[in-house]
């Protein structure tokens, strides 16, 4: 099985997977990942038969454990062995199937417009037997209508559109099965076997999933937290910047130190974290506290530019600063937020013209000793 899939990021930050609902694709998250690459590596994909993921053996039905074994095999194949996972409706349904049967890859968990157990066969063959005949056109309008808030559908024509070419965009065969998939998945008696720390979330006018059956899994699932916007289906698309926070808040922490620790620590390592921390003292503990507030929790934090960005023009300002130490520091960040020797190399050249030379030639000999000491062959 080939699943289509992005993988957006620094490479030393945690990994969060998003799942989409039926008939989407990875694009309905792309108002959410920008709040979220601050912190995580972003790891979306297209459900069988979705987006660019076939649908594969056309001769034989899905189950919710065939998808969750498809989300298995692709963190193998990326060599990820732990991940958050976010899935909303079928990627909910997906979510705690791995929660169940896969705990130990599953950090923490996030089902979103989901329940234990969505619609009752008879709607499900309803429904296939509807596009078999007639295609999926029939359904693009009604599905908009229980995604969407008429609010939302009225100001975002844009984004409406981009949903509707999606949901058409999905291949008849791969959609069939998919629903066959949702309609035979039921955890209702096994959901309590979660032990993952879980959050669910769904919305006050969610016509699919209601908020009783959030409340269900909420109360099945051992210390769960529930969140409700006041949204319709798919949340996430409707309200992306609240989206995102509840997530940050959920997986890092609410306050800003929380963001901040975490920060640090994806773009400096853990081994110079905890040297760092190790050194704290009364005299110097304010300006640390000070320095992961501000530096890392306010604005290493903004989404407007990414890490490999702040890395590079963090590197600029150092060399015209002329502060060594503070040089080395942040060109091991860089190549930990995936800034590359050639990237480095074109900095310093740059400088040359806009710091002088000899801030430049001062910053490369810098540069060679730290890759000596990371054993990155730069010659």
């Amino acid at each position: 099985m080939t699943t289509h899939y992005k993988l957006e990021g620094t490479p030393n930050s945690p990994v969060l997977v998003f799942s989409n609902s039926l008939g989407s694709a990875i694009g309905m998250w792309e108002e959410v990942v920008p709040h979220l690459l601050p912190y995580f590596q972003v790891l979306r994909y297209d459900t069988r038969g979705h987006g660019q993921t076939p649908s594969g053996n056309a001769e034989n039905d899905l189950s919710i454990s065939d998808l969750g074994m498809d989300v298995i095999e692709l963190l193998d194949h990326l060599n990820i062995k732990e991940a958050s996972f976010c899935g909303l409706s079928m990627g909910g349904l997906i979510g705690q199937w791995l929660g169940i049967h896969f705990p130990e890859r599953i950090k923490k968990l996030i089902i979103s417009n989901s329940a234990a157990k969505i619609g009752e066969a008879s709607v499900w063959n309803e429904r296939i037997a509807t596009i078999a005949e007639n295609g999926l056109g029939v359904l693009v309008e009604v599905m908009m209508e229980r995604w969407f808030s008429g609010d939302f559908r009225q100001t975002h024509h844009r984004r409406v559109d981009e949903f509707k070419l999606m949901f058409l965009q999905s291949q008849l065969r791969g959609y069939s099965q998919c629903c066959g998939a949702i309609r035979d998945a039921d955890f209702r008696e096994t959901v309590s076997k979660i032990s993952i720390p879980t959050l669910v979330i769904t919305g006050d006018d969610d016509p699919v999933t209601n908020v009783a059956q959030a409340e269900f899994l909420a109360e099945k699932i051992a210390n769960a937290q529930l969140k409700i916007f006041a949204a319709k289906h798919l949340s996430a698309a409707e309200l992306p910047a609240e989206y995102a926070q509840t997530l940050i808040h959920f997986l890092i922490g609410e306050s800003v130190a929380a963001r901040g620790r975490h920060v640090r620590r994806t773009v400096l390592g853990d081994a110079h974290v905890d040297k760092a921390n190790a050194k704290i003292n009364a005299f110097n503990a304010d300006f640390q506290n000070f320095i992961t507030h501000y530096a890392w929790g306010e604005v290493w934090t903004r989404p407007g530019l990414s890490k490999h960005q702040r890395s590079l023009i963090t590197l600029a300002m150092l060399i015209a600063l002329n502060r060594k130490a503070e040089l080395e520091m942040h060109l091991k960040a860089a190549i930990h937020n995936g800034v590359s020797v050639a990237e480095i190399k074109e900095v310093l050249l740059h400088s040359a013209l806009y710091c002088g030379l000899p801030a430049a030639n001062e910053a490369i000999h810098t540069a060679e000793a730290v890759f000596q000491t990371l054993g990155i062959n730069f010659q």
